[in-house]
């Protein structure tokens, strides 16, 4: 069985002169959530698009559980949300659920049973133009789950959630990919992209800026993050090392611009020097952190 639920080489999509998705070449592997990331225009719903077999590329190739987006064969082993749900108005939620089973072939029960999982059984029964934009979100992710899918493809599904339903949301995509299904999805939560994602790609300007790790991007900042005192002679040793400009203090610690290689040379000058030290460790940015720094330095 092949690793890799989704990938493409080269996709390319043009309209008249704009280049919407410019060469992308990314790896969706099975069983991890990916996310997806850029600002606004980049490129990401007319990639998840073709992913789907929604458009056709005018350049490039992909290849969706190892088939081509869009056949037959391949669709029904992936469940979307795309560019927001579209049910019909005077239905209830669940009698629009309904409609999506009794065409896929399977049980009406298999309605309320995805309507639990995304919190809206009680609720069910409510004519659809009645629902707020979170309830509608939620059971668009609904109908995404109807037939167990292999790949979920999710374009901001937390659009419209409170906290709370976003904590849920997390909930239910760290779920899925635990019990195996692959998630691709695009948020502009970075923060929750942070803590339920495995990779990330950000895209900017239709062009791919990064594929990797969470835990790589994150890391990429480099620095060192010191907590001892007095504080004068941390900062003498850290700008006598790292250099004036190197050196930042918030929240009482010290931020140095400095390999964290050198943590040891480090913790020894202080040392020396007088310092109580306390901890030392590798600085972290935020993900917020590396996304605005790889889109803007893209852009």
């Amino acid at each position: 069985m092949t690793t890799s639920v989704v990938e493409t080489h080269d996709l390319t999509r043009r309209y008249g002169e704009r280049l919407a998705v410019d060469r992308v070449s990314l790896t969706v592997r099975r069983g991890e959530v990916y996310g997806f990331l850029g600002p606004n225009g980049a490129g990401k719903t007319t990639t998840l698009r073709m992913l789907l077999g929604l458009i056709t590329p005018t350049g490039g190739r992909a290849t969706v559980l190892g088939g081509e987006p869009g056949r037959p064969e391949v669709a029904r082993r992936v469940g979307a949300l795309v560019e927001g749900p579209g049910f019909f108005p005077y239905l209830s939620g669940r009698d629009n659920l309904r409609v999506l089973t009794r065409y896929r072939g399977l049980p009406d029960a298999a309605a309320d049973a995805v309507l639990e999982r995304v919190d809206l059984r009680d609720r069910g029964g409510d004519r659809f133009k009645s629902y707020s934009l979170g309830m509608k979100q939620r059971l668009g992710v609904a109908a995404a789950l109807l037939g167990d899918p292999e790949l979920l493809i999710l374009d901001e599904p937390t659009n419209g959630l409170d906290p709370a339903g976003v904590a849920d949301m997390r909930t239910l995509v760290a779920a899925l990919a635990a019990a195996g299904q692959t998630v691709l999805l695009s948020s502009h939560l970075l923060g929750e992209v942070q803590e339920i994602c495995h990779r990330v790609a950000v895209i900017n300007a239709g062009r791919l800026v990064i594929e990797a790790p969470v835990t790589e991007l994150r890391g990429a900042a480099g620095g060192l993050l010191v907590r001892a005192e007095p504080l004068d002679v941390v900062l003498a040793v850290g700008m006598r090392l790292a250099g004036d400009d190197a050196v930042t203090v918030a929240d009482g610690l010290v931020r140095l611009r400095l390999d964290p290689g050198r943590a040891s040379e480090l913790t020894r000058e202080l040392v020396l020097a007088g310092a109580g030290v306390q901890e030392i460790r590798p600085a972290e940015r935020s993900l917020e952190e590396a996304f605005f720094e790889l889109t803007e330095v893209s852009a």
